[in-house]
């Protein structure tokens, strides 16, 4: 015996409900197998179901759409700021440069190690550090480093800081498009529920194989178990045993 399936998606919420939307506008009330009171909620609810399953899906598709750009810049600004630090290093072990130079930078005088630059914090803390101990270096009078400057190291750490603020603010709007889906979710399981078994009460009194054809056509979903064959896995068991023959 096939069993009922409620929807289990946002997408076939939203398809379970057209399908009765459109069953009640079709029929007069009188023919209609569900309660008129039922029809006229869902028909309220529904736009803003759709509403909300489009920002939802826009705002996962800006997000991902910009998340390789970001990517791009992410990479940038880490490889910048590890090369900086790496002439800075590179220039000591040389005899151009002073230990005393790396605590401008945020580092101790004997730390020849890069710091981790593994996570957006670590590239947002080392860029501002660089930044602000190259202009306290200028300004007590030592030269540059230089290949690359302090400055190109600032454009690529700016856009990595534009483009962050903007990857932020763009999981913010899908934050909420998420929790927006998430607070009408169980009106819509409510209304389709309500729908489901005001049909299946209209045709209650029809044969079991009649009322579930009935109920199909306003949108109800019936699955048979593993260990159940349906009408067509029977057919076509015995179409194979034919053609075997």
């Amino acid at each position: 015996m096939p069993y009922r399936r409620l929807p289990n998606t946002d997408s076939s919420r939203l398809k379970a409900l057209k399908s009765a939307l459109r069953k009640g506008k079709e029929l007069t009330p009188m023919d209609l197998a569900f309660k008129q009171s039922t029809f006229q909620r869902m028909r309220s609810f529904l736009p803003k179901w759709e509403k909300v399953i489009t920002e939802h899906k826009s705002t996962y598709d800006i997000q991902i759409k910009n998340n390789k750009e970001y990517l791009k810049k992410i990479k940038k600004a880490k490889l910048y700021i590890s090369h900086f630090i790496q002439v800075v290093n590179m220039a000591i072990i040389r005899g151009e440069l002073q230990k005393t130079t790396r605590p401008f930078y945020g580092i101790e005088e004997d730390n020849s190690k890069l710091p981790l630059l593994n996570s957006e914090s670590d590239i947002i803390d080392w860029g501002r550090i660089l930044i602000d101990g190259a202009i306290k270096r200028r300004m007590k009078g030592y030269s540059p480093i230089t290949n690359p400057t302090i400055a190109v190291v600032r454009v690529h750490y700016d856009n990595f800081i534009e483009a962050y603020k903007f990857q932020k603010m763009l999981q913010k709007n899908h934050t909420r498009a998420l929790n927006n889906l998430a607070d009408l979710r169980d009106e819509a399981d409510d209304i389709i529920l309500n729908v489901w078994n005001e049909v299946e009460e209209s045709y209650s009194e029809l044969p079991e194989d009649l009322k579930r054809e009935k109920a199909q056509k306003y949108g109800l979903v019936y699955v048979y178990r593993k260990n159940e064959i349906g009408p067509i896995s029977l057919f076509r068991d015995n179409e194979a045993r034919i053609f075997n023959l």
